[in-house]
């Protein structure tokens, strides 16, 4: 299990959203109107060692839904300049430097051991009233398949799906869900239940 991830009843400023729209709309990936983009939901993964907050947002413009992971730290990440998504002023924790996940060593190497454990995302613990809730997204890692283990003591590099499919095709070059080297994940909107690989290791 990934543990549990500590929520605030905090306000953010600027807000997350704001970052994100931002930051989306100067990535190679994204040819749409950022001002567009709501949040759909997110789900969230646990330092081992308490320090980096990890945090991904699914978000749609309407058409496409995109996945943008991102990191909460309380000091700037040396070397990372090129990855920072923004800062941020939280009421509770004071200021949070926020980066694009898949350039922070934390949760490359956490999202890699979900994937080889078949592990899950975090519940969600509340730091106002102790209750705990499932994570929105049930996250499910793939395991280790015969690209994703180590290699000469090198380990498997994530790769971060941004723009989602929900297209589950090996013969188009695409993942599939829940196979070896993936994290796959399911979740509810207002149009139903969709499932996704939204990483890939290996």
């Amino acid at each position: 299990m990934s543990g549990t991830a500590e929520i605030y009843d905090a306000v953010l400023t600027p807000g997350k959203m704001d970052l994100l729209r931002a930051w989306v709309a100067g990535q190679p990936w994204f040819d749409g109107d950022e001002a567009a983009l709501e949040q759909v939901t997110t789900y969230r993964f646990v330092d081992p060692d308490g320090a980096v907050g990890m945090e991904s947002f699914l978000l749609t413009d309407g058409t496409r839904t995109f996945h943008v992971p991102v990191t909460y730290r309380g000091e700037e990440l040396p070397g990372a300049d090129g990855a920072v998504v923004g800062t941020t002023d939280h009421s509770v924790l004071g200021r949070r430097w926020v980066y694009d996940a898949e350039a922070d060593p934390v949760y490359r190497a956490e999202v890699r051991r979900v994937i080889l454990h078949r592990d899950a995302a975090a519940d969600h613990l509340s730091m106002e009233d102790g209750s705990i809730t499932p994570s929105p997204v049930n996250i499910r890692g793939g395991g280790a398949g015969t690209t994703t283990g180590a290699a000469d003591g090198v380990l498997p590099t994530p790769r971060v799906v941004r723009v989602v499919s929900e297209e589950n095709d090996i013969e188009a070059g695409l993942p599939v869900m829940g196979s070896p080297g993936t994290l796959s994940g399911t979740w509810q909107d207002a149009d139903g239940n969709h499932t996704a690989v939204l990483v890939v290791i290996g």
